[in-house]
């Protein structure tokens, strides 16, 4: 049977609140009590139950992560950092999958169910008020990867998509391309329309051509080469700037099949920069996307919140950069 806080008091010589404040975090207890009690838990095998401390103090150390787009590799570098982070700091992930449900009250009840400290919502494809019923509920919530605004009434951790897809339309011209086109990820996503604007915009002023503006169902190998397939077959273009990674390795492999040459006849720019643009077979150029920096700040910021609830909102960009490879031609003098 479990070794309980009783025996060890009873072992050690003090009191049960003793030996309950010497294992909640922050509680007052002098030191030749603590190392009594670690002395008799160290003998008996006692382990602290996490639930008992969780309802003595209110505190789960709980951490929900809210999340779609699981068929992605990028995926993965967020479940990986987050879950890492978390747990270097004592702190628990609770991973929770959206699927294609997007109204947020059976998540936010999901979560109070559990008695979250916090919840990360990370996805860009959701309405910002999806992350501010959280907040109304009083749960503490970061939206990383969501859509950046002045006035904010939530933490947002992410990039400027805007900007993002100026960028594309500056390596482009750089390298002598002029009929260009986009293939986003959801029309529905709010980095997809961000980066859309931003490109278009960039585009005239460089005077580019845009000979189209398309969009992939999902974040997907396959959807990014259906979505390639109706581009090769209606639209002239030179050069294609992608919304993920993922989406440009079926465009790619599309083109491939109808006979382009990449980057001879046609360029391509992807974003993200996953593992798997770096493979030979891709050796893609695309925008790095700073996913490790983008958690880690989530994680920092909701572990303050969790302190200090009453946080005013903050906003915190990180800058992107594009990693050259193979899949563009080179850059004009």
């Amino acid at each position: 049977m479990a070794v309980t806080l009783k025996e060890v008091a009873e072992l050690a010589g003090v009191s049960r609140s003793a030996v309950s404040r010497t294992f909640t975090d922050g509680a007052s207890v002098s030191a030749r009590t603590r190392e009594k009690v670690e002395k008799a838990a160290k003998a008996l095998g006692y382990r602290p139950s996490l639930i008992a401390r969780s309802l003595a103090t209110n505190r789960t150390k709980l951490i929900g992560l809210v999340a779609n787009n699981f068929q992605n590799p990028a995926f993965l570098d967020v479940f990986d950092l987050f879950t890492s982070e978390l747990q270097e700091r004592g702190l628990r992930p609770l991973l929770v999958n959206l699927s294609d449900e997007t109204s947020p009250k059976e998540f936010v009840e999901l979560l109070r169910q559990y008695n979250v400290d916090g919840v990360i919502v990370a996805t860009s494809t959701l309405p910002t008020s999806f992350a501010g019923a959280f907040q109304t509920a009083g749960i503490p919530v970061i939206h990383t990867f969501g859509k950046y605004q002045a006035n904010a009434q939530v933490h947002v951790v992410g990039i400027d998509n805007e900007n993002c897809g100026a960028m594309a339309a500056e390596t482009f011209y750089g390298r002598g391309y002029r009929k260009v086109a986009l293939l986003g990820g959801p029309e529905t996503a709010t980095s997809t329309q961000d980066r859309v604007t931003g490109f278009e915009r960039r585009s005239s002023q460089l005077g580019l051509d845009v000979t189209s503006i398309r969009y992939a169902e999902n974040y997907t190998y396959r959807a990014g080469r259906e979505a390639m397939a109706t581009v090769l077959a209606e639209d002239d273009v030179e050069a294609i700037f992608c919304g993920d990674d993922l989406i440009c390795m079926g465009a790619m492999d599309a083109a491939r099949a109808d006979g382009k040459r990449i980057p001879e006849d046609i360029g391509f720019l992807g974003f993200n920069d996953i593992a798997m643009a770096g493979w030979d077979a891709y050796a893609l150029t695309t925008i790095r996307q700073p996913i490790r920096d983008i958690i880690m700040s989530a994680v920092e910021l909701v572990v303050g919140m969790v302190e200090n609830p009453s946080r005013s909102p903050e906003i915190r960009l990180f800058p992107c950069s594009v990693v050259e490879r193979g899949s563009l031609r080179p850059a004009t003098d």
